[in-house]
């Protein structure tokens, strides 16, 4: 494994504290019916495991 930089001195990047603020998701009609369709985490994949689907539709696995 490489020897990786403490988070801390890392200057050439922004990492954000998570929020302690509740977050709203909305889902609407304008959403996507299957989970690879404009997911740049699927990048054009037909074949996805029931898990990633799973995960992009709220469901649990």
């Amino acid at each position: 494994m490489k020897n990786l930089p403490d988070f801390r001195q890392l200057t050439d990047r922004l990492i954000n504290e998570p929020s302690d603020e509740p977050m709203l998701v909305i889902k609407t009609n304008l959403d996507p019916k299957q989970a690879t369709e404009e997911n740049p985490y699927a990048q054009g994949k037909k074949n996805v495991s029931k898990t990633f689907e799973a995960f992009f539709k709220g469901e649990e696995a």
